[in-house]
C-alpha cells in the first residue's frame, strides 16, 4: 500500500515538473541581447489557483500585493490587453514612478505579460510574464482542509544599466519579485483560511 502511494506521489511529482518545465519553455524562456539580463522566480502558494489568479490579474490595483506600489491609476483602458497604468512606489527605492503596459492576459491559461515603458526607475526595456500552475497535492493545507497548491513563476527581460552588470540587475529585480510573491502567498492563504473557516 505504501510503495503504491509513494508511486502516485512520485508520478504526481514528475507530472508538476513536466508541466512547469512546459510552461517555462512556453512562456519564460526569453530572447536576450548582450545588454540584457533575464531570471525568474517561483513561489508555491497554499492557496487554490482561482483565489490567486484574482489577485494576479487585478492589472489596475498592483497595490493588493505588490508592497512596493504606493497608489496606481490607470491612464489607458480598464483593466484588460493594451491597458497602461502609473504606479508610484514606496519612499527608499531608487525609483519614484512607473509607466506600465499590460501586454496580454489569458484568464484561461493563466498568464499576465506586461511592459515598463516610462518612469523614473532603473529597469529599462523591462518585461515580465507572470504564469500559474495548479499542483494536485491531496495533502491537507494549514487549515486542515484538502486543497491544491498553486505555482507561481515570474520571469523579465531588462536592460542592463551603464552603470551597472548583469548581476546586479538581476539580484534587484529577483528581490522584488521574491518579496512581491512572498506578499502574494501570505495574502491568499490568509484568504484560503478564511474561506475554508466560514464553510465549517
Amino acid at each position: 500500500m505504501g510503495q503504491m502511494h509513494n508511486k502516485r506521489s512520485q508520478q504526481k511529482l514528475q507530472n508538476l515538473l513536466n508541466a512547469l518545465e512546459n510552461m517555462t519553455g512556453r512562456y519564460h524562456t526569453h530572447p536576450v541581447s548582450p545588454n540584457q539580463c533575464t531570471s525568474s522566480v517561483i513561489q508555491t502558494i497554499d492557496a487554490p489557483l482561482s483565489l490567486v489568479w484574482s489577485l494576479v490579474r487585478e492589472f489596475d490595483n498592483p497595490q493588493a500585493y505588490k508592497r512596493f506600489i504606493k497608489t496606481c491609476n490607470m491612464i489607458a483602458g480598464q483593466g484588460g490587453a493594451g491597458s497602461v497604468r502609473e504606479v508610484t512606489v514606496v519612499s527608499g527605492l531608487p525609483a519614484g514612478n512607473s509607466t506600465e503596459r499590460l501586454d496580454f492576459l489569458d484568464d484561461n491559461l493563466h498568464v499576465m505579460v506586461f511592459s515598463i515603458i516610462g518612469g523614473d526607475h532603473k529597469l529599462v526595456n523591462y518585461q515580465s510574464t507572470t504564469t500559474l500552475h495548479e499542483e494536485n497535492t491531496g495533502k491537507r493545507s494549514g487549515c486542515g482542509s484538502r486543497r491544491d497548491k498553486t505555482v507561481v513563476i515570474e520571469s523579465y527581460v531588462a536592460d542592463i544599466p551603464v552603470d551597472s552588470c548583469k548581476e546586479d540587475t538581476c539580484l534587484f529585480a529577483d528581490t522584488i519579485i521574491g518579496c512581491n510573491l512572498k506578499s502574494l502567498a501570505k495574502i491568499t492563504e490568509k484568504m484560503a483560511c478564511r474561506i475554508v473557516s466560514s464553510e465549517i
